[in-house]
């Protein structure tokens, strides 16, 4: 019996997020949505992350009509899948349960079978209830470990610490920390495990041994995503792959690479030399494929690279014989382990194909390529870019400081903008952490969970006012108000659940897009009456027309049109 080799496409939403800053218009994924389900991949990731609030803020679109579209020309060919963080959802501060299971609810019945769940802390308590939710509602609990690495100190910053009798942290995010993470998951009732490397940043042999261990210790379905910014992608799936894992991610070629995912093609060549079966259709691919070079020529003007991969029908395009043997030897270097061959050989097997290649800068920072832009914007914004080298030295200490949070959304920008702040505050000559901001506030007071290290109770009085780690208390939540509008003949914001759900989850956004749905819908009221009037009026003159001038007068005499005019005035007014 062939073994099987699962693919979760990430196009629809990973790939156009990292890619085109999540501007696919509805028309745009409608027009891929008969290809897809010709496909058949086993999972197809379409809404959660920056979805909802992108297609809001800028296409004026509703995201809930957006994933039930989506649903109803899928069906069950292929599980929907969504991405959302626990507690915190789409936000910094923790929700109330009713918020949390309501969301749940609802991208259930809207279509979302697989929801990918995961905690920017690692803290599996902020997990916990959002499993129960999912489970509930009939749908699949894919858990997530997100993966991230140890702090990287430069050597006058480990000279320091000594000199202050400090011992700077290592060993943190060990193969054993992920392992004990997957595990509680699991034990809570996690369905699936997914290990998510939102910044590319684990090397392949750290990628085999992961997976290696968690298929050894764990019974549950083990899913490997990670992005291509540092040039470790592909060379991490395939490692991935030889070592059992379950599923991978990937986008379909023209939405694949770069800050985004490996390509599926590449992933299915593999596939066919090491004998696995991913159960998809490659012609439906193909068409795909097609397809998307024409919207990636439409959203042009969100495509940071410019740079497009070579024309490839993975039906029938044969590879030049030396990319078929790097291909082969990129398997036996996998299965040996040899770490730096295979990367030569995967980055060599990119190049073909005519992807990025590897971000130095991200990869020797070892942060995410999003946190990276973020604080060199800020900087700029500020006219301070110069000093960029120094924000990148104060990362590691920052982050150290607030526990050593994984760099991922959102503790990656709430470290970076702290980072920033301190860099600003020394170049003014004023002591670190005088500029902070309320999000590391709260991070360092304990509102978002529990921090991989524990915080120094004397650095959380001086950033927060406190000694004692204190969670976010949800007594204090404040619902959204759901404002009605007498200007608009008494509508409401929110016209039922799912809205009052988009107005807690996204507030100045939701309402903003609401808001425009209600004046729109006002004016198609108005539109509605008015011709309605016209349509009536219409008939009249028309019965009235038909009419003999003899008939016309009896009518007027008796009263039959209600009207108290001569006929003649009727005429006029008729016409």
């Amino acid at each position: 019996m062939t073994k099987k080799l699962l693919i979760r496409d990430l196009t629809l939403r990973d790939g156009q997020q990292s890619l085109f800053a999540t501007r696919m218009t509805q028309d745009q994924v409608d027009r891929v949505l008969p290809l897809f389900k010709e496909a058949g991949f086993y999972a197809m990731e379409v809404w959660g992350g920056a979805v909802p609030d992108s297609i809001m803020r800028y296409l004026n679109e509703n995201p809930w009509d957006r994933l039930e579209k989506i649903k109803a020309v899928i069906g069950d060919t292929s599980k929907l899948t969504a991405l959302s963080r626990g507690r915190n959802l789409f936000g910094y501060n923790p929700y109330p349960e009713e918020v949390i299971e309501g969301f749940n609810k609802f991208a259930v019945k809207s279509g979302i079978d697989i929801m990918r769940i995961f905690d920017a802390l690692n803290d599996v308590n902020n997990i916990k209830s959002t499993i129960n939710y999912v489970k509930k509602n009939g749908g699949i609990a894919d858990c997530t470990i997100c993966y991230t690495v140890d702090p990287k100190f430069t050597s006058k910053q480990k000279i320091n610490a000594l000199l202050h009798f400090k011992t700077l942290p290592h060993d943190i995010f060990t193969i054993d920390y992920f392992v004990k993470k997957a595990k509680q998951l699991e034990e809570m009732g996690a369905d699936m495990i997914s290990v998510k490397d939102m910044a590319g940043l684990i090397p392949p042999n750290k990628s085999g041994e992961l997976i290696s261990r968690l298929k050894k210790e764990l019974s549950i379905p083990i899913d490997f995503h990670t992005h291509c910014t540092p040039g470790y992608g592909l060379a991490a799936v395939l490692m991935a792959i030889v070592n059992g894992v379950d599923i991978v991610d990937t986008s379909i070629l023209n939405f694949a690479g770069g800050p985004a995912a490996p390509a599926f093609e590449i992933i299915q060549l593999f596939a066919n030399k090491l004998g696995l079966d991913t159960g998809v259709n490659l012609d439906a691919v193909v068409k795909i494929n097609k397809e998307l070079k024409k919207i990636r020529l439409e959203l042009a003007d969100y495509d940071s690279y410019q740079l497009f991969p070579i024309e490839f029908d993975i039906t029938r395009d044969k590879l030049p014989k030396e990319v078929d043997t790097m291909l082969e030897m990129a398997i036996a270097f996998a299965k040996s382990r040899k770490e730096a061959e295979l990367l030569d050989v995967t980055q060599k097997i990119e190049k073909y194909f005519n992807f990025p290649g590897p971000d130095e800068m991200v990869k020797n920072a070892e942060i995410p390529g999003g946190m990276y832009t973020n604080m060199l914007a800020q900087l700029k914004q500020l006219k301070l870019d110069h000093l960029l080298p120094k924000v990148l030295e104060t990362v590691p200490m920052v982050r150290v400081a607030a526990g050593c949070p994984p760099l991922v959304t959102p503790t990656s920008q709430i470290v970076g903008v702290q980072a920033v702040n301190c860099v600003i505050d020394e170049n003014k000559s004023l002591p670190p952490y005088t500029t902070k901001s309320i999000q590391f506030v709260n991070l360092v007071k304990g509102n978002y969970g529990k921090t991989p290290l524990p915080i120094d109770p004397e650095f959380r009085m001086k950033v927060a006012g406190v000694k004692t780690e204190m969670d976010y208390d949800t007594k204090n939540y404040k619902k959204q108000e759901n404002s009605v509008f007498p200007e608009y003949g008494d509508l409401k914001l929110a016209e039922n659940e799912k809205d009052a759900l988009l107005l807690e989850l996204f507030p100045s956004v939701a309402r903003d897009f609401l808001k425009k749905r209600v004046e729109q819908k006002y004016l198609n009221d108005i539109y509605a009456i008015e011709e309605e009037k016209q349509r009536k009026l219409d008939e009249e003159k028309a019965k009235y027309a038909a009419l003999s001038p003899e008939e016309k007068e009896l009518r007027l005499h008796y009263g039959l049109y209600n009207y108290k005019w001569s006929s003649e005035s009727v005429d006029n007014y008729l016409e």
